[in-house]
């Protein structure tokens, strides 16, 4: 079930804290890659999710990204750590709420091809910043200015 799973049987929906990671992902072209995402239903957003007990954020990112998307990161670099109220508070259809603090990366170091696994990730390509599509989660707009402003 894992660690999310086990504290909700613990303390149902209740809204909680929760770390996660996010990585954007860097092609030759400068291009960002993004996934289309099941939930919420047809948003998009970079690559990642939230860190198992006892789990490094660099090391959940790489496993979020090779989950949603069939691609191995390396080398990731610190865009910086989100946090707060605003745009990071969740409600999930099943009616479970937290908090994320999100730990961020990008990298430009990435082998594998792009498969989106059909679960979490209903699409997933790379887009030049100036077409990144309308329905991408507020959070990750944050990161991606803040990655702008970095490099």
């Amino acid at each position: 079930m894992g660690y999310v799973g086990d504290l909700r049987l613990l303390i149902g929906n209740k809204a909680i804290n929760l770390v996660a990671t996010a990585v954007i992902v860097v092609n030759e072209l400068n291009e960002i890659l993004l996934q289309k995402r099941s939930e919420p239903y047809g948003s998009w957003g970079i690559p990642g999710g939230l860190i198992e007990l006892g789990e490094s954020t660099e090391s959940a990112g790489k496993r979020e990204v090779f989950e949603e998307t069939g691609v191995v990161v390396e080398d990731l670099k610190l865009i910086g750590v989100f946090s707060g109220e605003e745009d990071n508070y969740i409600k999930l259809q099943n009616g479970d709420e937290y908090y994320v603090v999100l730990v961020a990366y990008y990298t430009k170091c990435f082998t594998g091809t792009l498969c989106a696994d059909g679960d979490e990730t209903l699409d997933c390509r790379f887009f030049d910043i100036s077409e990144i599509p309308d329905k991408l989660l507020k959070r990750h707009e944050l990161v991606i200015k803040k990655y702008l402003e970095i490099i």
